[in-house]
């Protein structure tokens, strides 16, 4: 990436930036964390959502933030614990799982039954926020919907997690909700992936694609999490709790960006387009002698730098590359995305950064807006000292599923950071402590409970 020309007000700059990063490291040092307050401590969730992992997500937030998280789950646990890639299980349970159940106590819990249902019901009325993806009929059903638990609970906080959301015409629709479902519906996957080619059939590659790793539940629990936040402010304010309606598809409709817009005015649907851009390029990854990395010159002053630095500076005035509406014509960004591979092939990603950084560190304004970056592999992510620094990732050590390696909270704060606790225990691990602590049951209540298989 290019850096900033010398001279003493950069050398100011570079002072007081080195100054907050050394505030920073010691105001937001993950391992300090424990002595310090939590932003939602005293709040209390109920995690009823099973086989779902965006409602994980939005309970795992919550809970790195001091909320304590209690997860329901059927008396033989979670279905999501049997989901392993290549069947990888630690202990019987699969690595999705185990890399999301933190910060929580676990509860078994028939809620089908008559039995259950009430149980259910004094737990929700004794917590803050419910988290579900039960149909709302079902819940009603059970009295633990958010019209039936509002009269004796005005403060709860309802997050409802599904596909269609709770109104609209597929409301009613009897699917159960999935992450790549709600990823086709939000017409993301059509426009990543690799363009067809014109005149000629689509090769097999050549066709929408899933956008990463489960990304639809990913971004539906974290704005469902990010709904609770705003309502608990609300609700501190007010007294009034509120329903939080999430549905999965329109989640990923906000990471569209401009292209609804651009739909909208241009008339038209964006096609795919790979890794091609149709707003700036060079703004793409390039084949280097150890992998790939970024590229990107963002206007036309440093795109003569790059053309500098490969070494053909002709090519600005190449008619194809002139101007930045020509640059981002396919055809053109296909020559243009060979001529840098011709450059970038036998060099290592370390030296083309090198390369930039040389000659745009001698540039000024506009001209040294040439980015570049190694594109990581996993592992490679994990070895990289800034991240090892940042506490980017955690191990544990747990007597039933043994030393992991999971990532931290992302958050660095100075006053309530969010923190890890705790890792996943077994189902029903923390039965008794919140049914016999939290909802005050006797011993022979409990153990009658127990017996009937309500837990």
């Amino acid at each position: 990436m290019g850096r900033r020309p010398g001279g003493p007000a950069a050398e100011g700059e570079h002072r007081r930036v080195s100054d907050f990063a050394e505030w920073a490291r010691r105001a937001t040092e993950p391992s300090t964390a424990a002595g310090k307050p939590e932003a939602l401590k005293g709040i209390r969730v109920v995690e009823f959502c099973p086989g779902h992992f965006g409602g994980m997500v939005a309970a795992s937030m919550l809970a790195e933030f001091g909320a304590d998280v209690i997860k329901v789950e059927p008396p033989g646990g979670d279905p999501l614990r049997l989901v392993a890639p290549e069947e990888i299980r630690v202990a019987g349970t699969g690595l999705p799982f185990l890399s999301e159940a933190r910060n929580r106590r676990f509860v078994t819990l028939a809620a089908g039954d008559p039995a259950g249902s009430g149980v259910l019901r004094r737990l929700v009325l004794a917590s803050d926020v419910i988290i579900t993806t039960e149909p709302p009929d079902r819940m009603e059903a059970m009295g633990c919907g958010y019209l039936s638990l509002r009269k004796e609970h005005p403060g709860v906080v309802y997050l409802y997690l599904s596909t269609y959301g709770s109104f609209g015409p597929d409301a009613g629709r009897n699917v159960r909700d999935s992450d790549l479902l709600c990823q086709a519906l939000s017409g993301g996957p059509y426009i990543v992936g690799e363009p067809e080619r014109e005149g000629a059939p689509p090769l097999p590659h050549e066709a929408p694609t899933r956008l990463g790793n489960w990304h639809g539940w990913f971004v539906q629990g974290l704005w469902g999490a990010y709904g609770v936040l705003a309502a608990i402010h609300f609700r501190a304010e007010t007294g009034k709790g509120q329903v939080v309606d999430m549905a999965g598809a329109e989640a990923l409709m906000m990471f569209a960006d401009y292209n609804i817009t651009w739909m909208h005015t241009g008339g038209k649907a964006r096609e795919r387009v790979g890794n091609f851009d149709p707003a700036v390029f060079p703004y793409t990854y390039i084949r280097c002698r150890d992998g790939y990395t970024f590229i990107a010159a963002y206007n036309d002053e440093a795109f003569d730098s790059l053309m500098h630095i490969i070494g053909r500076p002709e090519l600005t005035r190449d008619p194809r590359f002139s101007t930045p509406k020509n640059r981002v014509t396919l055809e053109n960004e296909r020559a243009l995305l060979a001529l840098l591979e011709e450059w970038s092939g036998n060099l290592t990603a370390d030296e083309i950064l090198a390369a930039v950084e040389e000659y745009t560190s001698k540039q000024g304004g506009p001209g040294a807006a040439v980015v570049t970056g190694r594109v990581n592999r996993p592992l490679e992510t994990l070895a990289e000292e800034n991240w090892r620094e940042r506490g980017c990732f955690l191990r544990t050590e747990d007597p039933v599923y043994g030393e992991l390696l999971l990532a931290a909270p992302p958050w660095k704060m100075s006053g309530t950071p969010a923190r890890w606790k705790s890792g996943c225990r077994e189902p029903g691990s923390d039965n008794r402590d919140v049914y016999l602590g939290i909802l005050g049951m006797t011993e022979e209540e409990y153990r009658g409970l127990a017996e009937a298989g309500t837990f």
